[in-house]
């Protein structure tokens, strides 16, 4: 793996050993001082780094913030969020014809999906900023997620939702705790584009993962796999095959993976093969991929029943690049239909996810059908939002109420039938 050298001495920026460098020019800037999501220099993307780097014996507790020796600050504003399940799932893993399959769900967080993890990073920096307005575009979830954390922690949350292109479900969420929401005219990509102008201006602060804060909270999904999978299957997974949007999961866990080769907690050859799923109508990182682009083209147009990863215009596209290539990694895109499918072998295991959740899972059958995924493989999947994030997903996936008559009699006639 390349992309290494994270830590070491701290530049005049560094504040109590964190700073923030640029990753195409290696500019450095301070972490707390000023509102800044990209380098003022090349305007390329920010990567928060650290003078020290942990190893598993620092850590202690429970959820996000055993990991706070790999974060900017021991504690966050907190709901709590992370230690999610790392669920058994066997009918799954024999239909597929792996050597082991397990699912990390992510939508068993505090608002159902994973973003809470980089919000509770992201607003404990908001706090150290001194900042009263938080924002974010939203194809649902980062919504649902910021104006939870927003209203803990008692600051204005602005949310920009792409007209009639967001699951219910999310925009419930988003409004009980009290976000202010505006649904725009056009999709993510053009929230996303405002929010940034809104930003810059500084009448926000921004929270989208543009943000990097935001991926140094979501980074613990990888620690908490590796722990997990250590402790219950005695070693490491050879893959991990998670949904991409923004793609700032992806980027997450190859920083996660690879500050632990730099502190020595995990061997190069130990680091899992990252592997991401798009659906077919949003797909331009595994466009980049089968092109061997260093970055993705912008999709104008994009349609999916996976609202999560209906995004165009991937951010985080060259952080994530890399983690795909440098680990040995995949990307493959995948039907609705499949998507739907795998929603369905999943609640057949008891394991409820929305549909972006679920691609994962469709994508994993698909390499396995083309024999990109061996056999003797052991696999993490990682489901990213909960079932009920997108209940008309959810109904139309499963069976239909079948109406009987309103006597017991009626019933048993009707079960007999």
């Amino acid at each position: 793996m390349t992309h290494l050298d994270l830590a070491g001495d701290a530049p005049s920026a560094a504040d109590d050993g964190v700073w923030l460098t640029c990753i195409a020019c290696g500019e450095t800037f301070a972490p707390f001082d000023d509102l800044i999501y990209t380098c003022a220099e090349c305007d390329g993307l920010l990567e928060v780094r650290y003078a020290d780097l942990p190893t598993w014996g620092d850590f202690e507790g429970r959820g996000v913030w055993r990991y706070c020796d790999a974060l900017p600050f021991e504690a966050g504003v907190s709901l709590p969020e992370g230690d999610t399940p790392l669920h058994e799932v066997p009918d799954l893993e024999d239909d597929l014809g792996l050597a082991r399959l397990r699912v990390k769900h992510e939508g068993m967080n505090p608002t159902g999906s994973f973003k809470d993890r980089g919000m509770t990073v992201g607003v404990r920096v908001a706090r150290e900023l001194g900042v009263d307005r938080l924002a974010c575009a939203s194809t649902g979830n980062t919504s649902a997620a910021l104006a939870a954390y927003g209203a803990r922690a008692n600051m204005e949350t602005l949310v920009l939702l792409p007209s009639g292109k967001v699951a219910a479900g999310k925009v419930a969420q988003a409004s009980l705790h009290g976000a202010r929401i505006l649904e725009v005219e056009g999709n993510f990509d053009t929230c996303l584009d405002i929010v940034q102008d809104l930003a810059s201006a500084g009448e926000a602060y921004l929270l989208n993962s543009l943000n990097p804060f935001r991926l140094e909270g979501q980074k613990t999904i990888g620690l908490e796999i590796l722990e997990q999978y250590r402790e219950e299957e005695g070693g490491v997974p050879d893959r991990i095959v998670l949904p991409v949007g923004n793609a700032g999961n992806t980027a997450a866990l190859y920083k996660c993976f690879r500050e632990l080769v730099e502190s020595g907690a995990l061997a190069t050859e130990d680091v899992p093969k990252l592997t991401g799923v798009q659906a077919e109508g949003a797909a331009p990182m595994v466009e980049a991929i089968e092109e061997g682009w260093a970055d993705t083209e912008r999709w104008a147009e994009v349609e999916t029943i996976a609202t999560a990863i209906r995004i165009g215009n991937p951010v985080n596209a060259p952080k994530a690049l890399p983690g795909i290539r440098e680990t040995g990694g995949t990307a493959v895109a995948v039907s609705d239909d499949a998507i739907t499918s795998a929603q369905r072998d999943l609640a057949g295991e008891g394991v409820g996810v929305e549909p972006a959740s679920a691609a994962s899972v469709a994508g994993l059958r698909t390499l396995r059908e083309r024999g990109v995924v061996g056999s003797d493989e052991r696999v993490v999947c990682l489901t990213t939002g909960h079932l009920l994030k997108d209940p008309e997903a959810a109904a139309a996936a499963g069976v239909d109420p079948e109406p009987v008559p309103g006597t017991t009699a009626g019933v048993r006639a009707h079960l007999e039938g």
